[in-house]
């Protein structure tokens, strides 16, 4: 009897992006074919699960392509859309009106006419929602985080930050300064280490301790009131990135930064409208006007792109009402009690569960290359999670990024769990065929799960 599980070769299996960062030769063009060989093998074998689009409304169910068109349809837990508000009628609603009144373009940089009413709505109105911080607007949430650091690093300065940071947040470092220092993740005494050393050498330039308020593959966060003590004792400044848990945690929305009464604690909070507020953009929040204004001409990608459009600035701050009001409240709720039935759910399947209970769920794989078939099963049998690999994470720490939505049911948690508990149990007797000893996967889920071992 023919197997059910496809044969793919070890090619396909092993290898990861980082391998073709930096191909070698003189050929800029020619040099990158490889990378390609390697992700086409990958795709006709259908473990190449990046890339994917939707043909419906990214909501708790919905219809979607491979990159090569392949369609399908499921349990949608890979938007980021974790209030469900970017369908929300009175966000669609403010979209068409803003495109009536202004069209669907800004026109200019923020610099250079590109502002709008709307874009300046949304300033008071985040203003009002932080704590009366001065707020600067991007274009995107990776351009906050970037110009967050390009905009005040300068060459003789220093940057310490989180080994996890993101990577708008790496790469503005990069951009500023050749100093700058990593610390193991959310290591303080290795985090005090690296301003000790600096400090005892330089006390003249300027060092920015930079963190995130909830780190999105591991969804874990670091001790705020520390790391301002730190900053303090170091004359540092604090850098926190709250991309995934502004508007989406706490009961006033403020994320971790509220839950830990930090809010004062960090001297800038960047933040992305991409994760719960149904649109793109980011802004960067600082204390007072003469910091905004500086950032607004020295932060690259602020001076240098176009400002948010008059419908993404409706949008958001259409989203940001519903996020300060009862509504929002109740979303909240929802959202943090299908966080914690989830989590609840995939561990008495057996499935090994990282972090603190957040919109992101992040599940254990293990070995990239089991990762891969449990991703190509868990599409067929219609559910929809992103596969992350390295080197967005520690090598043999493969995972699935669960993006839990307040619109999720129940019913909607038990399915995907129970294609989840089955997607990984084939994956492993895949990966059983060819390999001797069987996987750790396979023994948690024989233990754990209702699923009979074949």
């Amino acid at each position: 009897m023919e197997s059910k599980y496809k044969s793919a070769p070890e090619a396909a299996l092993k290898g990861s992006l980082r391998d073709f960062r930096a191909p070698a030769g003189p050929g800029l063009i020619s040099r990158v074919a490889g990378f390609y060989e390697w992700q086409n093998l990958r795709r006709q074998h259908e473990l190449w699960p990046y890339a994917r689009s939707t043909s419906t409304a990214p909501k708790a169910r919905c219809e979607a392509r491979s990159d090569i068109g392949q369609k399908f349809s499921g349990i949608n837990f890979a938007s980021q859309d974790y209030l469900s508000l970017s369908s929300h009628p009175a966000v669609k609603q403010a979209a068409i009106e803003a495109i009536g009144e202004y069209g669907v373009h800004s026109a200019g940089s923020a610099a250079l006419l590109g502002n709008t009413t709307n874009s300046l709505r949304l300033e008071r109105a985040l203003s009002d929602f932080i704590g009366g911080r001065e707020i600067v607007l991007y274009p995107t949430g990776w351009a906050a985080g970037y110009g967050s650091v390009q905009g005040f690093v300068r060459a003789n300065d220093h940057v310490v930050m989180d080994i996890l940071a993101h990577s708008c947040l790496q790469e503005g470092a990069k951009a500023a300064t050749q100093n700058v220092h990593h610390h193991g993740h959310l290591n303080l005494q290795a985090l005090e280490r690296k301003l000790s050393r600096i400090r005892a050498t330089d006390t003249k330039n300027g060092i920015m301790v930079v963190t995130e308020s909830l780190f999105s593959m591991h969804s874990d966060t670091p001790d705020l009131g520390a790391m301002r003590a730190l900053c303090d004792k170091y004359d540092a400044t604090l850098l926190v990135d709250c991309a995934h848990d502004m508007g989406s945690m706490g009961e006033d929305g403020l994320g971790h930064l509220g839950l830990q009464n930090m809010l004062d604690a960090a001297d800038i909070i960047i933040g992305s409208f991409s994760k719960t507020f149904g649109s793109n953009g980011g802004f960067i929040a600082v204390r007072d006007k003469a910091t905004a204004e500086y950032l607004k001409y020295y932060s690259a990608t602020h001076t240098f792109s176009n400002a948010l459009s008059p419908v993404q600035a409706a949008t958001i701050l259409a989203a940001l009402n519903i996020v300060t009001s009862g509504e929002g409240r109740a979303l909240r709720r929802k959202l943090m009690d299908n966080i914690l039935y989830l989590r609840q759910e995939m561990t008495a399947a057996g499935l090994e569960v990282l972090g603190n209970p957040s919109p992101i769920v992040p599940v254990s794989l293990g070995l990239e290359s089991v990762g891969r078939f449990a991703s190509r099963h868990l599409m067929a049998m219609g559910g929809i999670a992103n596969l992350v690999e390295y080197p967005a994470v520690p090598q043999g720490g493969a995972r699935f990024r669960f993006q839990v939505m307040a619109a999720h049911t129940h019913e909607d948690i038990d399915q995907v769990v129970e294609i989840l508990a089955q997607a990984m149990h084939d994956a492993d007797m895949e990966y059983r065929l060819g390999h001797e000893a069987p996987h750790r996967v396979s023994e948690r889920m024989e233990e754990a799960s209702s699923i009979p071992a074949e």
